[in-house]
């Protein structure tokens, strides 16, 4: 099947290679056009102009743009919209907010176009695993892509239609509000693991917890191999950013009052993490030691 894979960065690029092997013409642009060029090398058809990419396929066209939300992705949409033709396919693969995917879809099927946004996780490991696909929007268009979905996606049920426009994205977003949780509640348990008066092997301890155990899961086999390349962690920094999906996730929690206190707890402590010597700390420390003449460490 033909494809435009629009944005060749970390996973766009191997989403590429992986449709690559199996068996897809694949048309790559990248505004780096050397991204597209390696590609090229790989057996993909590099476009050294977006506008480009409409005439190298035959309609009904797919472009699967994969860009950072918001201006990038919005953009590439209004250069290639316009030239595009009834019944073609624009599929926004990043993690774009669904509200945006809401409006898109109309205004896109006002021209006879064909809108999905589809949630994709798999990250770096996606190229050999596969990658899980959670697709909203235009029903006949997924119809019309799920040989490209095959393929992209593990064995068995690794991709499903969602629903309407912005449902793909809404259940991504969800998901990696969940993901938030669950790596928050691994970090604080190994601190605890590391705080005491054991020399606990923590690679090991993660690798056992994986044999069997309720805890058991894909971040746990990868926390196991951080540890084993760096037992105390003491190459990187405790600096955690977020993408915005957990704020967009607590703030729907919010939207339709359903108490979600792990997500949110774990968005917070990501900020928490930006911050060396925060001011509401100082403040307890000054109150213990005001109301009980609990000691206070002077700063440096």
């Amino acid at each position: 099947m033909d494809v435009a894979m629009v944005g060749l960065g970390r996973m766009g690029a191997n989403m590429a290679r992986r449709l690559l092997r199996g068996g897809h013409r694949v048309v790559v642009w990248n505004r780096t056009y050397a991204k597209a060029e390696e590609l090229g090398a790989e057996g993909a058809e590099p476009i050294r102009e977006l506008t480009d990419v409409v005439e190298a396929l035959e309609a009904p066209r797919v472009i699967w743009i994969m860009l950072p939300y918001g201006d990038a992705t919005q953009a590439a949409i209004d250069e290639l919209a316009p030239l595009l033709t009834e019944g073609d396919i624009l599929v926004d693969g990043g993690n774009s907010p669904y509200q945006l995917d809401v409006e898109r879809g109309a205004r896109l099927s006002e021209k006879g176009l064909r809108y999905l946004d589809a949630g994709t996780s798999g990250g770096v490991w996606g190229l050999d695993v596969g990658y899980c696909l959670m697709v909203g929007g235009d029903r006949s268009a997924y119809e019309h892509i799920e040989p490209l979905l095959a393929t992209l996606a593990p064995p068995g049920h690794g991709y499903d239609y969602m629903g309407g426009h912005g449902s793909g994205h809404f259940v991504k977003m969800v998901h990696n509000g969940i993901e938030y949780g669950l790596m928050q509640a691994y970090a604080e348990g190994f601190e605890l693991l590391q705080a005491t008066e054991w020399d606990l092997d923590l690679a090991a301890i993660a690798d056992l917890w994986n044999q069997g155990s309720v805890v058991r899961s894909w971040l746990l086999e990868l926390a196991a191999d951080a540890f084993e390349k760096d037992p105390g962690l003491e190459k990187i920094s405790g600096y955690v950013e977020d993408t915005g999906e957990g704020r967009w996730t607590v703030e729907q929690a919010i939207a339709h009052a359903v108490p979600m206190p792990a997500i949110a707890s774990a968005l917070f402590m990501r900020f928490r993490s930006r911050q060396p010597d925060t001011f509401s700390g100082k403040v307890l420390a000054a109150l213990r030691n005001e109301f009980g003449g609990h000691a206070v460490r002077e700063k440096e």
